[in-house]
């Protein structure tokens, strides 16, 4: 802890309030199983914890994942194998999208806008002056058209107009837009919007590389030829920058990584022929160092881990009596996000037919719903038409939709744009809902 840490004695005073009671309360786990699994935890050699869209599609979403880390620190657990914090991405190369720079706030490895050598490494690699004040986000960028700010977007590869949270609001932007360009492999319901489509080739058509979560940079390699007038994402922004003054003329992804790695120190020592046959995991600062197995493993970046303080948030929209459900969203095991591709293969119509709201026994029968029934979902935002399924999983007062079958139920017409206030992700996991049937709603239970 003293070499490691610092910031313990806060956080056990902190702590105090939250006793195993408290987070039963608050969480419906009973205390006696929050207290085995703390020891189970605690008491492991090493521990990994691995997380997903639960943790971080809240409004409080970084206080997660600082809860996480507290525990982490608290037991040992970063700066050795097979151990850490880990979160799985809901997306295969989502790690790559932010290491090469696909955020408004960095250049590639994570080099701030506004540092002034990051800005003049990739001036000089561009030869073009680089504003140090970062972009916006989508969530900013959204309000931004509805003011009437915002008169063109250029959407690669997001079915906004269906993953988005309070999906109508998208929609309404979309449709304000004066000039829209959707760049995607098929075309989706965002495509629809679009006054161009662009067609681009999918993952098995082109040349690459991606970053799965552990860092490991691995290459990509194109299979069969694109269909069509499709081409790789980068051959079409290459030519449109071109077309608007700028040249770009890469001949291959490998020179497009070369550069990357020229001016990215963390990844300086990964080419192609390096990684040929086995990926190697960032920072590689050197052609001839291994890779970097695990982080941490005798500082941290700022020499010293700090515990966070991070009180309870409770959910943005919490149940009433008008809306006295709480709706969680997320996705089923066999189909996959929107149903852009899942939901033009035929085998999955066997496994995934169509969608369903699962309800609890006991808020099935308090409602007098039967299974397979169509019931209204309702939000404050919208409403949705679907079959009911009775199950097991949910517990009493929440219910459950994917969002994969758009074209029957558009399941982010009832979710809240309500947003973690660092990083802007939507609370997908809470709304507050009511079900209605038949002329009655569970409000009126």
């Amino acid at each position: 802890m003293d070499e490691r840490t610092r910031g313990f004695e806060e956080l056990r005073d902190f702590l105090k309030a939250y006793t195993p009671g408290v987070a039963q309360e608050i969480s419906g786990v009973a205390q006696e199983e929050i207290v085995a699994a703390a020891r189970e935890y605690a008491g492991a050699g090493r521990a990994a914890i691995i997380y997903t869209l639960g943790i971080t599609e809240h409004s409080c979403g970084v206080h997660n994942v600082q809860s996480l880390a507290n525990l982490a620190l608290l037991c040992g657990n970063f700066g050795v194998p097979n151990a850490g914090v880990n979160p799985l991405r809901g997306q295969n190369n989502v790690q790559g999208a932010g290491d090469v720079g696909c955020m408004p706030d960095y250049f590639p490895g994570y080099q701030r806008t506004g540092i002034d050598q990051a800005r003049e490494r990739w001036e000089q690699a561009w030869q073009v002056k680089l504003d140090p004040q970062p972009g916006i986000t989508k969530i900013t960028a959204l309000d931004e058209i509805l003011k009437g700010n915002i008169r063109t977007v250029y959407i690669m590869g997001e079915n906004t107009a269906v993953s988005d949270a309070n999906v109508g609001k998208t929609r309404r932007a979309l449709e304000k837009v004066e000039f829209l360009v959707v760049q995607d492999i098929f075309f989706t319901d965002t495509a629809r919007f679009a006054h161009v489509v662009l067609p681009a080739a999918s993952f098995a058509e082109v040349d690459g590389t991606f970053t799965n979560t552990e860092r490991r940079v691995q290459r990509v390699r194109k299979a069969v030829a694109p269909p069509g007038q499709a081409k790789p994402d980068w051959e079409i922004l290459c030519a449109l920058a071109t077309r608007l003054g700028y040249p770009m003329r890469y001949r291959h992804a490998r020179e497009i990584w070369d550069e990357l790695a020229r001016y990215t120190p963390i990844l300086a020592g990964i080419n192609y022929d390096r990684i040929e046959l086995k990926g190697i995991q960032w920072p590689c600062p050197t052609l001839d160092h291994p890779g970097t197995q695990y982080l941490h493993k005798d500082t941290f970046t700022s020499e010293k881990g700090l515990f966070q303080t991070v009180p309870h948030v409770p959910v943005a929209e919490p149940p009433d009596a008008n809306y006295p459900l709480m709706l969680t969203t997320g996705r089923r095991r066999p189909a996959y996000h929107t149903g852009t591709q899942t939901g033009r293969a035929a085998g999955f119509d066997l496994l995934v037919p169509h969608e369903q709201v699962e309800v609890s026994r006991e808020d099935a029968a308090e409602l007098g719903l039967v299974d397979g029934e169509q019931v209204d979902v309702v939000s404050r935002r919208g409403r949705v038409r679907v079959s009911v399924a009775i199950t097991d999983r949910s517990p009493k007062g929440l219910v459950f939709l994917s969002f994969h079958f758009p074209d029957h139920v558009l399941t982010n017409l009832l979710t809240t744009d309500a947003y973690d206030p660092v990083t802007e992700t939507p609370e997908f996991k809470a709304c507050a809902v009511r079900i209605e049937r038949d002329g009655t709603s569970s409000a009126e239970k």
